[in-house]
């Protein structure tokens, strides 16, 4: 499975790039992940827990960082293993421009998945493919700017409004 896309986030690019290297806002941005644990050069080890269809399954892999240009460009190329459900390996090539406004975002996936999930068929399992990126992008925005709607902060808790943007007011030139 391939997949392209890009996305602007209204923040620098030193905070988006922030945010891809810290295992916190991965962990917050990556759904179903309970636990990233690890550094940008070393790699992180992530434990994921997603339901693919019938399938559902919790995967422990690794992401390794590579070919990283600082605030312009990475790869990530990553292994997950989810026992009986199967596994799922790949790797995203990332891309950061500065625009007017802010950062975009664009990245390129290649992913195959062995075992129960590739018994899924590839419409099934390329839908929640896409459907994953466009949850992390969404999460990974809210975690550098915060909420985008006006009255998103309102219906979350104080400490939860707190915590998203923390990322854009860190390395806000001002």
């Amino acid at each position: 499975m391939k997949m392209s896309d890009s996305r602007e986030i209204a923040a620098d690019r030193a905070a988006v790039w922030a945010a891809l290297l810290s295992p916190e806002v991965l962990r917050d941005c990556v759904p179903g992940a309970t636990e990233v644990t690890g550094t940008a050069e070393d790699g992180f080890e992530a434990t994921v827990t997603q339901k693919v269809g019938p399938v559902k399954a919790t995967f422990k892999g690794r992401v390794v960082l590579s070919d990283m240009v600082e605030h312009e460009s990475l790869t990530l190329t990553g292994e997950g293993k989810g026992g009986a459900a199967g596994f799922a390996k790949g790797g995203a090539d990332v891309r950061l421009e500065e625009i007017p406004g802010g950062t975009l975002l664009s990245y390129d996936v290649e992913a195959k998945v062995g075992g129960k999930l590739a018994q899924l068929g590839s419409r099934i399992v390329d839908g929640f493919a896409k459907k994953m990126a466009d949850q992390f992008f969404s999460n990974l925005e809210t975690a550098i700017v915060g909420p985008v709607e006006e009255d998103a902060a309102a219906t979350e808790d104080a400490h939860e409004a707190e915590k998203k943007g923390w990322i854009k007011r860190t390395f806000s030139k001002g």
